[in-house]
């Protein structure tokens, strides 16, 4: 191994668990958590081309801004907020579907603000030589977001994840494998089960900066078409994280895999964890 790498392989496993749960500019989630006291911020924005919305039929150019990310440290747990204060979707195209009657949008343009989710994170197992870290996170997604408007579905989810990581020299691993409970937003009997995944890898380049890439999504598994809006999704991220002291600033991009993805977006923001 030569010197830079093994300064690289240092920096990562020396780094706070604070800094090692930081996701941004990646959604899959690290199973190490904030420390005791310590309250990690995030803010950013979100640029999606070609964003479809299933259930009330409209497609366009979405921004999201600003995006933003609570975690608050409880020992081997965190408690999440995450979201997005405003997002206005330009309208490229319309076409049917279920909740298209319930639109109360005029032009080519509209607004409001996204659905906010708020998730448990619980650390079961420390990373060490031999073994991965290992935790859970419980998440519930909120319907704040309007089906008037267009840019949410009116229905509350649940999300359940394992979470798994591991550094192998200045490589850090991340998986996630879980379920998730989707409403269905054309009728209050039925839901949605899904599998949700990710894969993520973040390479240590030097001592402040990061190479990042995943892939994340979700699958339909049961017979017949998904409800509007709990398709399967598979999106693909890439990005650098540049990191100075206990702040940390990102920039990514993505690109969806299947129909119903955004075709491609692009993202940046900073991360700062205080006492």
């Amino acid at each position: 191994m030569t010197v830079k790498k093994l300064l690289c392989a240092v920096l990562i496993l020396l780094l706070p668990s604070a800094a090692a749960a930081q996701q941004r500019p990646l959604v899959t989630e690290d199973p190490e958590v904030v420390g005791p006291g310590q309250v990690l911020l995030e803010l950013g924005f979100d640029q999606l081309w070609e964003q479809r919305f299933q259930a009330s039929g409209l497609q366009g150019t979405l921004l999201r801004a600003p995006t933003f990310g609570v975690s608050i440290g409880l020992g081997i747990a965190e408690l999440q907020i995450d979201g997005a204060l405003f997002q206005r979707l330009q309208i490229t195209e319309r076409f049917d579907a279920p909740l298209a009657d319930l639109l109360d949008v005029t032009g080519d343009e509209t607004s409001g603000i996204d659905d906010f989710t708020v998730a448990t994170k619980i650390r079961f197992m420390t990373e060490g030589a031999g073994r991965p870290a290992v935790g859970l996170r419980l998440a519930t997604k909120l319907p704040n977001a309007s089906n008037e408007r267009g840019l949410g579905r009116d229905t509350t989810d649940f999300y359940a994840s394992v979470l798994v990581a591991k550094t192998v020299r200045s490589l850090r691993i991340v998986g996630n494998g879980g379920i998730g409970i989707m409403g269905d937003a054309t009728r209050g009997d039925r839901q949605n089960d899904v599998l949700t995944y990710g894969l993520s890898l973040a390479r240590a380049l030097t001592q402040a900066a990061e190479v990042v890439g995943e892939v994340s999504g979700r699958l339909h598994t049961s017979d017949g078409d998904a409800p509007p809006g709990t398709e399967s999704s598979a999106i693909m991220r890439g990005g650098l994280r540049f990191t100075k002291g206990r702040v940390r600033i990102d920039a990514g991009a993505l690109v969806g895999i299947l129909a119903e993805d955004p075709k491609f977006g692009v993202t940046a923001g900073l991360t700062w964890v205080m006492n």
